[in-house]
C-alpha cells in the first residue's frame, strides 16, 4: 500500500475551499448576508474537528485562505463576472434562470480565471465541485460555459 503524495491534502483542501466559497456566494445573495459575515461564519463554525463531514455542512480541511480570497475576489469583481456570465449563456438562458448555487459557481470559477487561475485547474477544480452539488446536465454546462471563457481568454481548453 503507497502513502498518498503531499500533494493529495492540499488538493483536496483548495476543492474544499471552492466548495465552501460557492456555497458563501449562494448564502450572501439568498439571504442579502455581507460577504465578510458570512466568511467569518464559516471560518468560526463550519471549520471544526477534521472528522466532521462536508455533508453536515462543515468545511473540514478547507483552505481558508483561499475560501476568503475567493469570496472576496468575486464579490469585489461581480459586476465584471457578471458581464463576463451574461455573453457566455445562451440568449435564450438569461442569468437569472441559472440555479442560484449553479450561478454562484460560476462566479467563483470565472472570478478565480479572471485573476490568473489556469484554464485546466480551474475547469478541473470546478467539474469536480459541480459534481459535488448537482447531477445531470449541470457538470456538462459548466465545463462548456468555463471552457468557451477560457477559449475567449486564449486558455488552455478542458478535456471533454
Amino acid at each position: 500500500m503507497t502513502e498518498p503524495s503531499s500533494a493529495t491534502p492540499r488538493k483536496r483542501s483548495r476543492t474544499i475551499a471552492r466548495m465552501a466559497a460557492t456555497q458563501a456566494l449562494y448564502q450572501c445573495e439568498q439571504t442579502g448576508a455581507n460577504p465578510e459575515s458570512v466568511i467569518m461564519e464559516f471560518i468560526r463554525h463550519r471549520h471544526i474537528a477534521p472528522t466532521a463531514s462536508f455533508e453536515d455542512g462543515h468545511i473540514p480541511d478547507a483552505d481558508l485562505n483561499l475560501l476568503e480570497e475567493i469570496v472576496r475576489n468575486a464579490v469585489l469583481k461581480q459586476d465584471a463576472i457578471d458581464s463576463t456570465l451574461i455573453s457566455l449563456l445562451p440568449e435564450s438562458w438569461p442569468m437569472d434562470r441559472l440555479d442560484p448555487v449553479l450561478r454562484s459557481l460560476l462566479r467563483t470559477a470565472i472570478g478565480e480565471m479572471m485573476a490568473g487561475l489556469p484554464a485546466q485547474i480551474a475547469i478541473n477544480e470546478y467539474l469536480d465541485v459541480a459534481h459535488g452539488f448537482f447531477s445531470g446536465d449541470a457538470p456538462k454546462m459548466v465545463n462548456g460555459i468555463l471552457d468557451k471563457f477560457a477559449r475567449q481568454q486564449g486558455g488552455e481548453q478542458s478535456v471533454k
